[in-house]
């Protein structure tokens, strides 16, 4: 996937219930449009089932020669880093979800979308497929892991531990939107190659 020569663009992944519309999703594409560079940006609508989800990573990633990078909030992280595994990218991971099939446990049951407000049924059978889309090992150069102490959602120290010899940056209170996210904008773009 990273061809030289190529237009690097970045795929981010929400969270677990977002959407595109989440002001993270929503200031990255605003970002990029600002720079010129909106065809550069991906940002599917994610299934709530973890198959389809990642196949709708894959496909983006297939459709669009050229060198990826990942951006991934909560969920989203947890995605991003078994990508990044897989097909060889670099990967920023916001309040990511380090252990998903234990975080997501008490959201079985009916769920609704933050954004859009439709429900569907969250199973046991989507916390089966997250265990299969645990990356078995990580490479530390590849991340750069964003947390904030304050998530009330994710213990920040598991995020620490997991990604430990990556590039962290780790900051005092916040929560689990990441509040400190628009002051990063620039730096993920750079990250990105752009």
């Amino acid at each position: 996937m990273n061809t030289p020569g190529t237009t690097p663009s970045l795929l981010y992944l929400h969270g677990f219930r977002s959407s595109p519309q989440s002001w993270k999703a929503r200031l990255l594409a605003d970002a990029f449009a600002a720079r010129g560079l909106a065809s550069q940006f991906h940002c599917p609508a994610l299934s709530h089932d973890p198959a389809i989800a990642i196949a709708q990573a894959e496909a983006i990633l297939a459709r669009h020669p050229g060198h990826f990078a990942l951006a991934g909030s909560s969920l989203g992280g947890y995605y991003a880093t078994w990508l990044a595994e897989k097909h060889d990218l670099r990967a920023v991971l916001i309040n990511p979800a380090v252990v998903a099939p234990l975080s997501l446990e008490a959201y079985v049951g009916p769920q609704t979308g933050m954004y859009d407000g439709e429900t569907f049924e969250f199973t046991h059978a989507h916390i089966a497929a997250l265990r299969g889309l645990e990356a078995a090992r990580i490479t530390p150069a590849r991340y750069w892991l964003l947390v904030e102490e304050g998530d009330e959602v994710l213990d920040y120290r598991e995020a620490t531990a997991r990604y430990a010899g990556c590039r962290q940056s780790v900051l005092p209170g916040g929560d689990h939107s990441f509040t400190r996210f628009p002051e990063f904008v620039p730096q993920i773009i750079e990250f990105c190659g752009l």
